[in-house]
């Protein structure tokens, strides 16, 4: 059994998610030979040396729990998300977790996915692009990365409200995956069929690509009350809502 979860936005803020997350990771999640976290696991994600925080028992929290999943044989992945893309080698190897590249193949026995947060595809949105490439170069992580922590983190918490302010301007076509997009990203992975979150519009797509059928599956995000899990059962994708 696989499970897949995306866009849960963990933070202080939201202590019902967190408390879902935890359950989640003690129960359900040990049933799973793997999980995948698609993306934006956190809200934010100001660095790796917040691990350091001793004050800091939020983050450490989630990692200790995923750290005992790990531990309990259940092989732990994570993708960047638009929110949490300064995960590093050091939150990886605190949490048991590996970070996988955005997109990743995954192959199996019976059929093939591809897994993506699924930013990358909403091309419609230019100034969202224009800022994805510009914190994805490891020039302006690097410089991001040499401030003190708690500048990083009043800077993260700037960027959010502005993010939140820009989007109810936005009209909701700019903030979906574009459909050319998507219909060249499907066919440059082979058809596979395509998992993937970030636009928070959970449901099941039929496209059709160069006479193929493939499917794709959006990931729901996590809310205070409620979360939701894909799950791969060896023959189909069945949705699980957690309470």
């Amino acid at each position: 059994m696989i499970l897949f979860i995306s866009d849960l936005h963990l933070a202080p803020e939201a202590p019902g998610a967190t408390r879902l997350l935890l359950d989640f990771l003690a129960g359900r999640a040990r049933a799973a030979e793997q999980l995948f976290i698609l993306g934006d696991l956190f809200e934010a994600w100001p660095g790796d040396d917040c691990l350091d925080d001793p004050d800091d028992r939020f983050v450490s929290a989630i990692v200790e729990a995923l750290r005992e999943l790990s531990a309990a044989g259940v092989a732990v992945s994570v993708m960047h998300g638009n929110r949490d893309f300064l995960l590093g080698d050091r939150f990886s190897a605190s949490s048991g977790a590996r970070l996988l590249p955005d997109p990743y193949l995954l192959s199996l026995p019976t059929w093939q996915f591809v897994l993506s947060h699924g930013d990358a595809l909403c091309t419609d949105d230019g100034d969202y692009q224009a800022f994805r490439a510009q914190v994805r170069q490891a020039a302006w992580q690097s410089s991001f990365l040499s401030r003190p922590l708690a500048e990083r983190r009043a800077i993260a918490m700037a960027a959010r409200q502005k993010s939140e302010s820009a989007k109810r301007d936005k009209a909701p076509s700019l903030m979906d995956v574009n459909p050319a997009a998507t219909d060249d990203f499907l066919r440059q992975n082979g058809y596979a069929s395509l998992i993937h979150g970030h636009t928070h519009r959970p449901a099941t797509h039929d496209h059709l690509v160069d006479g193929i059928h493939v499917e794709r599956w959006v990931l729901s995000d996590w809310r205070e009350t409620a979360g939701e899990c894909l799950c791969w059962n060896g023959e189909e994708l069945v949705r699980e809502v957690l309470h």
